[in-house]
């Protein structure tokens, strides 16, 4: 039986301009048309809509419509090259979580308060952390930390904040994490406002894991129907225009 496109946006709450847009996109296979050239669509049709609205939570819209493009224009491989990355991201996500987490638990206690108010510079701090100064001057480059200057030697100095960060980001490289993994954790740290305050924004960021998961899942079983609906001959009076 032939859907209209209002068939298919009523089942998801979306306006029949929106159906058209995502075929002319290539999302939808292209619609048969009637003798007076309306649009009608199929069970494919349909079927396809449904995976790319359960693919866009887990790999957002750019990467779900490229998805379906792929699946549309005969590109299979592609389309499950497309999936695994999303589910290799999401891995990667789970392992910087999981070196934030580590790195926290071993994280050194802050020296005595009187040392802690005083900034220091470039040298003093490699020696403590036991690096090089180019070590340092690295992890500047990369983004890690952005010291301020002296204004009349034009030295480095670092702040007690970021001496904590650095010795964060010292434990992060010790267990092999990459400079921008590095970097991400310690972005995190800075908008939660310091180690304590970022253990929340860790678990509501291992919430967010789950659920991205979780939703990798559906968008994968939803790609999965579609595409064997897609593999069964077209049947009935009305092709669904594959």
């Amino acid at each position: 039986m032939p859907l209209r496109p209002i068939d298919l946006a009523r089942e998801h709450g979306l306006s029949t301009q929106a159906v058209r847009n995502y075929e002319e996109a290539g999302i939808l296979p292209p619609a048969g048309r009637s003798p007076s050239g309306y649009r009608h669509y199929g069970e494919r049709h349909a079927a396809a809509l449904r995976a790319f609205l359960a693919l866009v939570p887990g790999h957002g819209h750019r990467e779900a419509a490229a998805i379906l493009c792929a699946v549309n224009s005969g590109a299979l491989e592609r389309a499950l090259r497309l999936l695994d990355e999303g589910h290799a991201r999401l891995a990667e996500d789970r392992r910087t979580l999981a070196a934030a987490r580590t790195a926290l638990a071993h994280l050194p206690d802050d020296p005595p308060p009187a040392a802690a108010d005083r900034p220091t510079h470039i040298g003093p701090l490699a020696h403590r952390l036991g690096l090089r100064p180019a070590t340092l001057r690295e992890w500047e480059r990369a983004g890690l930390v952005a010291p301020s200057r002296d204004a009349r030697t034009g030295y480095r100095v670092y702040t007690p904040a970021q001496v904590r960060e650095l010795r964060l980001a010292e434990q992060l490289r010790r267990g092999g994490h990459g400079l921008a993994a590095t970097a991400e954790i310690l972005h995190r740290l800075r908008d939660a406002g310091g180690p304590e305050a970022v253990r929340p924004t860790l678990t509501a960021w291992q919430a967010r894991l789950t659920a991205r998961g979780r939703a990798l899942l559906s968008g994968a079983a939803a790609l999965h129907a579609c595409l064997d609906l897609m593999e069964r001959p077209a049947t009935g009076d009305h092709p669904d225009g594959l």
